[in-house]
């Protein structure tokens, strides 16, 4: 037994299915999770001592490498002052005043603790601020695992091959109304249809849980125009992009301001942290202002806040960085490419910023539908081949890779060299 399998064995007498996230239990991709026991700039260290090109950096928040001198000097300096307090911090207005500067068409923000609880608050306050109870969402887009969301949710359901989440009310999901992505006849009918009963269209703005999956020309100008003119909230879901693509996320990149915002990933640094924010008209509403009530203990968590105020900060300071990782992903998605055509091995490529994904499968990748045309028996192959090779990939075709600033061109050249190997063997 392998050190991998020896830890998983032991997991799964205590956790769940041995993790404590479904995606990581490689059931998609088949074999034994890797565990990890340290990260460094753009690799991983895993419990069997080998070392890994590191393309999911903890999900999307390790933009600037695993342990960034900063982010460790910031960490280690709360450290020594406390880890909690349940009281406010001025870091945290420190935090919230900072992207208010880096996102234009943000007056106010609350701090939470994850993602789904950041999405979860939005929708809330959507419900509260308009009176109505419905919310649209689009099949293969997870806002969290929060009741609402469930609802063709993609990523980790469709990587486990569950079709109807477990344990949801029927009366909460009736009120969640499915769309495809990128479809704007079909959005229109069914806003025109429940105009009058909807809060809020919630939207990955660039989806991140069917692969990488950018928008259309004119798909959110669309939802925009829509929303404001039947006064329904447009939340922009960017725990995934948000300060990953541009200092001000997707907004900036796509030139599309939503009402609502939800962030996570970058804003912590790699702590646990999410947010929810948007104009103060709307963002007054909650308590202690106003009577949508949210509350979290460890909201604003003191660590957390040092770790995402020093990730920000540099990211503010260097913006040349998102062109950097623009240009190491394009090189990426134009080697692929390559290699697709020089071995006839169909191959969709999506990227956009340091997003990218790959879809085994002939055509675009423009909605679910067609994400889950990918040959998954070609991506197992795929993925376990670079597994071997030393290159940690996300461990289900249906997840967006992520880069950091740390990949050195020696890195990228070794995955091309790596990954041109596995397409000769196809």
């Amino acid at each position: 037994m392998t050190k991998n399998e020896s830890l998983f064995s032991e997991a799964q007498k205590y956790i769940p299915g041995g993790v404590n996230s479904p995606v990581r239990a490689f059931r998609q991709v088949g074999g034994t999770p890797v565990f990890m026991k340290g990260g460094e700039g753009a690799y991983l260290y895993g419990a069997d001592e080998k070392r890994y090109i590191d393309y999911i950096n903890s999900w999307g928040p390790m933009i600037l490498g695993h342990r960034h001198p900063a982010v460790v000097e910031a960490v280690e300096k709360q450290l020594h002052k406390g880890f909690s307090y349940g009281t406010p911090t001025e870091m945290e207005t420190e935090v919230a005043k900072l992207i208010t500067q880096m996102v234009p068409n943000v007056d106010m923000i609350r701090m939470v603790s994850s993602g789904t609880e950041a999405c979860m608050s939005a929708v809330r306050l959507a419900r509260g601020y308009t009176g109505r109870s419905k919310i649209l969402k689009f099949e293969g887009h997870y806002h969290g695992h929060a009741d609402a969301f469930l609802k063709k949710a993609g990523s980790g359901l469709a990587t486990l091959g569950i079709k109807v989440a477990g344990g949801i009310p029927t009366a909460v999901s009736e009120d969640t109304l499915v769309a495809q992505f990128n479809h704007t006849e079909e959005v229109k009918a069914v806003v025109n249809q429940h105009r009058a009963e909807l809060a809020a269209i919630i939207v990955e703005p660039v989806a991140g849980n069917m692969g990488c999956v950018p928008p259309v020309a004119g798909f959110l100008e669309m939802l925009r125009e829509e929303c404001t003119r039947h006064g329904i909230v447009l939340i922009f879901d960017e725990v995934m992009t948000g300060f990953r693509l541009a200092k001000g996320g997707a907004q900036e990149v796509l030139g599309i301001q939503a009402d609502l915002m939800t962030y996570g990933k970058v804003i912590g640094g790699g702590m646990p942290v999410g947010a929810f924010a948007g104009k103060k008209e709307i963002m007054s509403r909650i308590a202690p202002l106003g009577d949508v009530y949210q509350a979290g203990t460890l909201s604003g968590n003191p660590i957390a806040m040092a770790a995402g105020y020093a990730t920000l900060q540099m990211l503010n300071h260097h913006p040349e960085i998102y062109k950097e990782l623009d240009v190491k992903t394009k090189f990426l998605a134009s080697s692929f490419a390559r290699l697709s055509q020089q071995y006839s091995i169909p191959l969709a490529i999506n990227q956009l910023g340091s997003m990218i994904s790959v879809h085994f499968c002939e055509g675009k990748v423009t909605d679910f539908e067609e994400a889950r045309k990918g040959d998954n028996d070609r991506f197992k192959k795929f993925f376990h081949g670079l597994l071997e090779a030393g290159i940690y990939l996300p461990p289900s075709a249906y997840e967006t890779w992520f880069l950091s600033i740390a990949l050195s061109q020696k890195d990228l050249d070794e995955t091309v060299e790596k990954a041109e190997k596995i397409f000769k063997s196809f």
